[in-house]
């Protein structure tokens, strides 16, 4: 009988009635946050679908953490995006679109709530950071109550490319294997500030922030790391397809490169140009997980491992010429998507489906961390049920904005993307990952479109200002028929 019960588990656990999962440890002492933010970091990488670009750290943290594979930005550029996960507020309900928003200093709502390390500072926790954080100035006042580090070292996009034949279009677009010490790059410093906190003995518990740089433009990093690779294997990516744009809106054309005309350089065809900034864009990548590998290392190594919570993720997604774009700031799939990890001390692994967004890290760790809020609003929601149950139901779609009513709604089968001037794309992931066929215009699909539609939020805030980051003159082309940026499209 015993033996028979035992077959009956095993074979219903097989087929997905019984799941079995630890739930988050919880000492009696409150846990510490490790939370590590990368730039620019393609969704594909953590995926394992980019064969060019090896992570081995990256891909070591997912074997003992939850992987959240649709995971998403609220906004796909920097600022907003920081403005967003540090605040669990949606840009529409802060007015920080764009890069250069300025969010925390225009937004009367960031002006008066408290952020994550506000927050943790104020249940009484140890809180330092450094790197690229909110990438927008604030007060000295308003960050030394963020940080008891303060004042906090960031360091900046370089080194950049010291011959301005490396450049390509700017200085940001440089490429260069950087042959001087690895402490020329802030990541290093800061990944050696890190590791220097850890090494530490604290009485208190500790929110510890670590921002990367990397592997955000210039494509500069140690030599080693583009040793690694062979530049003559680069190819374009799986999902640059002739023709895909075809049927997507005027408004989606308009924020792509179009034909990367920014990036031609003298004797050098645009194709060889791309493949050599692919090859630049994994030395980067490298880069950045050695430093991530360091750090979590360290806190493997240390007192902490026990009792330390590990949030690991990247701030958008970013396009590698699939879709006409390098970079992000578009509303598809790969600049929307996000590589996030959550690893409890369990060190459960698993990968979980549900649609999150980082608008929902803020309001995990209070729940996670049993912090006072004092019934701050967010618009995120817990994800512990989720660290509890990678399998839990989550059935919310993830929200992503890029200007005013430029709305982008993810369910795990479909993507939704609606433009001020109410043209569609609709895509279905089953048989459609790289998002090349828009099912908009096909009545057979008008009911998930309306369903996905009803996620669009009604109100919008003002915008708080900020700048494209397309290249062409995106308000000379749109002005004239009345389509600004960041207000309200009139047809």
């Amino acid at each position: 009988m015993k033996r028979n019960l035992t077959l009956l588990i095993t074979l219903f656990s097989a087929l997905g009635f019984v799941q079995l999962y630890a739930k988050p440890t919880r000492s009696d002492q409150p846990p510490n946050v490790l939370m590590i933010c990368v730039d620019d970091l393609h969704p594909f990488v953590a995926k394992g679908k980019f064969p060019y670009i090896k992570t081995p750290h990256i891909d070591k943290l997912k074997q003992s953490g939850i992987y959240f594979i649709n995971g998403a930005c609220s906004t796909p550029v920097c600022n907003p995006s920081r403005s967003s996960f540090f605040s669990g507020l949606h840009a529409h309900t802060t007015g920080a679109y764009m890069n250069g928003s300025d969010g925390w200093n225009r937004s009367e709502l960031l002006q008066n709530i408290r952020n994550i390390p506000e927050m943790f500072g104020d249940n009484g926790y140890v809180t330092w950071g450094a790197g690229k954080i909110l990438h927008n100035p604030l007060a000295k006042e308003r960050e030394a109550d963020m940080w008891d580090n303060f004042p906090v070292y960031k360091g900046g996009f370089g080194p950049f490319a010291k011959d301005e034949k490396d450049h390509y279009g700017s200085r940001f677009r440089s490429i260069e294997a950087w042959e001087d010490p690895d402490t020329d790059f802030p990541d290093v410093k800061n990944a050696n500030g890190a590791i220097e906190f850890l090494q530490k003995d604290h009485n208190k518990p500790f929110f510890l922030y670590y921002g990367l740089w990397r592997p955000h433009s210039p494509y500069t990093a140690p030599k080693r790391f583009f040793d690694i690779y062979n530049e003559s294997d680069f190819d374009y990516p799986v999902g640059r397809v002739e023709g895909d744009m075809d049927d997507v809106p005027e408004l989606g054309k308009l924020l792509t490169n179009q034909q990367f005309d920014h990036y031609v350089k003298e004797g050098m065809a645009t194709d060889e140009i791309m493949k050599k900034f692919l090859y630049a864009y994994a030395a980067n990548t490298s880069f950045a997980d050695w430093n991530v590998g360091r750090v979590i290392e360290t806190l493997e190594n240390s007192p902490y491992a026990d009792n330390t919570i590990i949030i690991f993720f990247s701030d958008n997604g970013f396009h590698t010429t699939e879709k006409n774009r390098w970079g992000k700031a578009t509303l598809w799939d790969l600049s929307a998507n996000i590589s996030l990890i959550i690893r409890t001390p369990d060190g459960t692994p698993a990968v979980s489906e549900a649609t999150v967004s980082l608008t929902d890290l803020f309001p995990t760790l209070a729940d996670y961390c049993g912090l006072e809020t004092n019934g701050q609003p967010m618009d995120g929601d817990s994800m512990v049920p989720l660290l509890e149950n990678p399998d839990a139901e989550w059935n919310r779609p993830s929200f992503t904005s890029y200007g005013i009513e430029y709305s982008s709604v993810r369910n795990e089968e479909y993507r939704y993307i609606r433009y001020p001037d109410e043209t569609e794309e609709l895509y279905r992931y089953a048989d459609d990952p790289m998002e090349l066929r828009n099912l908009a215009n096909d009545p057979a699909f008008d009911s998930i479109k309306e369903e996905l539609k009803k996620h669009i939020p009604k109100d919008w805030a003002p915008t708080t200002g900020g700048r494209l980051e397309v290249p062409h003159d995106f308000d000379k082309v749109m002005r004239p028929k009345g389509k600004w940026f960041g207000q309200k499209t009139t047809s």
